[in-house]
């Protein structure tokens, strides 16, 4: 079971291997489970257990 999220709703991240998304706008954190909306790639779900998403800014 995952313990509670260090992403929050408004944080602005980056993914670590596809810089070209661009900078993503956390929308939810539950489970687990990152929902950003990415300015070049879209909605996408990550698990914060494989992916060390990089906090850009904190909202």
């Amino acid at each position: 079971m995952a313990g509670p999220s260090i992403f929050e709703p408004g944080m602005i991240v980056k993914h670590p291997t596809q810089p070209d998304w661009g900078l993503g706008q956390v929308q939810s954190a539950v489970g687990g489970k990152v929902t950003i909306n990415f300015r070049d790639a879209g909605k996408v779900v990550i698990d914060e257990a494989q992916i060390n998403l990089v906090i850009v800014s904190f909202g």
